[in-house]
């Protein structure tokens, strides 16, 4: 998993990889120019027959638009190139005066231009080129750009025709820190950040600034950042899915991948329990069983006939109450999945709190069972509980409002699981998982099309099924596997159906292929070790 970092730390894995590793600082800036120069050979061929400018500003963002440039001009040369350096030369240091004594050096004339009236008379010859480097803000930004640059990124943006725009780690304008949008930013094509990923590249509605995003290490090993104190901020990757698809031993049999228990359900809404059973086989536990009111037995294993079903006692409204639970319903389970269609009246609520307290499988607790729990502290229990709960669900988890949750999604999150020691799954754009550790995992997968009743109670039985089949793994890890997963398949039914078109159901569908498309992964030469996760 690749760790996402904020400014400060990415300022503090600098400067340890350059005063503990030795690895100067005029070095990573040449290896972040040559990933910039990378990109735009790659997506930009033939670079020789390009018009490309570069607009640099005055901190090390433009030292590494100064270090592309002389590399673009002394071994890849596009047919034309205008390096424009918004500052006074002499008000550069470091590194970056350093490169801009180096592209003199190389006999190549660049425009200093420091104020608006000089930028507007070279605007039109810079909105002629092909491509356009922009390295005018970094990662320093904490605010909305101003003066001089914030001329530029407006004149870019107003432009009826413009440059592809390739952004040196961030579009300028755009606050490393922060996943909100404090005001305009250069309309980028593509973003190459280096060594991880920052905030505003995860994160909406900033990350949808970034064009297609990719990832260049320019030298800082991956210990450096790994063993930047916490708490962290941990991005999915494909890799971190793979092993959760292998291919079965051959002499492997059903009860080699778990058994799970769907508790849930009712006469009048049985669907969503079967949604949930039918999910965890899908993702490949060898067994399932549910245990439901006896009055949607019948409906419920007609969804699969796979599937076992525990008819229990149910209270006049043909919803499963405290008396429902029978502790034997736990042997032989791997893991017990609770909530979907269970009702939210005093007696479904007692049965939920008697499950939380009696059962020793290790729980995922859904839909109506988090409305069970409420806002009170959860009392402890040994095996290990995960919640997955929309911003509504956990509003009244927390007791804070919606809009609270949404605007800081990730401290409230993590102060919750850290609180309950549980680990929490906040779903929306940008699903979370929190580790009761501090560790926090954004899962990159999704789709609008997924915003349709049913498909939580898909992603609960995704992730009790993996949960049966991995029970030595990681249960963070193991957890965000299933809802990349989850998140994938999405895609691909909104891909085919359509976003306003597809039911949760289709999630189920384009399942396998999600699956067959992780094992095929295959990452190229040796991987770092993983990041170690709480279990």
């Amino acid at each position: 998993m690749q760790r996402i970092l904020t400014a400060a730390e990415m300022r503090e894995a600098d400067r340890l990889t350059i005063a503990e590793r030795g690895i100067p600082g005029l070095i990573l800036m040449e290896n972040a120019a040559a990933a910039v120069v990378s990109l735009l050979v790659r997506r930009f061929s033939p670079i020789g027959k390009q018009r490309v400018a570069v607009l640099c500003g005055k901190g090390n963002n433009g030292g590494d638009g100064l270090a592309a440039a002389r590399q673009l001009w002394v071994r890849r040369p596009p047919a034309a190139l205008r390096v424009v350096l918004f500052a006074e030369p002499d008000s550069l240091r470091g590194d970056a005066a350093a490169n801009w004594r180096m592209l003199q050096a190389v006999d190549f004339e660049a425009d200093v231009v420091t104020d608006v009236e000089k930028w507007r008379a070279i605007r039109g010859d810079v909105l002629a080129s092909n491509v356009l480097v922009d390295a005018l803000l970094g990662t320093g930004l904490t605010g909305p750009a101003r003066g001089l640059p914030a001329a530029v990124i407006a004149d870019m943006r107003a432009a009826s025709v413009r440059p592809r725009i390739v952004a040196v780690d961030l579009p300028s304008g755009t606050a490393s820190d922060n996943g909100g949008v404090d005001g305009p930013a250069m309309p980028a094509d593509n973003t190459v950040a280096f060594t991880a990923p920052k905030i505003a590249q995860v994160f909406p509605p900033a990350c949808e600034r970034m064009g297609r995003l990719s990832v260049a290490s320019i030298g800082t090993a991956r210990s450096v950042v790994d063993g930047l104190p916490g708490p962290r901020l941990l991005l999915t990757e494909a890799a971190d899915i793979a092993p959760y698809t292998a291919a079965r031993d051959r002499s492997s049999h059903k009860g080699s991948y778990g058994h799970v228990l769907a508790i849930g359900g009712s006469r009048s809404k049985p669907g969503a329990i079967r949604m949930t059973a039918a999910a965890a086989l899908r993702m490949g536990a060898g067994l399932t069983t549910v245990a439901t009111a006896a009055g949607a037995a019948g409906t419920v294993v007609s969804a699969a006939p796979e599937l076992m079903v525990e008819p229990a006692a149910e209270t006049a409204d043909g919803s499963l109450g405290p008396e429902s639970w029978r502790p034997e319903w736990t042997t032989g389970k791997s893991v017990a999945a609770v909530g979907p269609g269970l009702g939210v009246s005093a007696a479904n609520r007692a049965l939920l709190l008697r499950i939380y307290r009696e059962c020793s499988l290790p729980l995922v607790i859904d839909a109506d069972g988090l409305t069970a729990l409420g806002a009170a502290a959860l009392p402890r229990r040994e095996p290990s509980t995960v919640l997955t709960p929309h911003p509504g669900e956990m509003s009244r988890l927390t007791g804070r409002s919606i809009d609270a949750i949404r605007s800081d999604r990730v401290s409230i999150a993590r102060e919750y699981a850290a609180a309950n020691r549980v680990f929490l799954v906040l779903k929306g754009n940008r699903t979370l998982i929190a580790a009761p550790n501090g560790d926090v995992i954004v899962n990159p997968t999704g789709s609008p099309g997924m915003a349709t009743a049913g498909a939580g109670d898909i992603l609960t039985g995704m992730i009790a099924g993996l949960l049966a089949q991995f029970p030595a793994e990681p249960i963070a890890r193991t957890v965000a596997a299933a809802v990349y997963l989850h998140g994938a398949a999405g895609e691909r039914a909104a891909s085919a159906r359509g976003e306003q078109s597809m039911l949760a159901s289709d999630i189920l569908e384009f399942l396998p292929a999600a699956v067959r498309a992780i094992r095929a992964y295959a990452p190229a030469g040796p991987q770092p070790p993983a990041v170690p996760l709480e279990t």
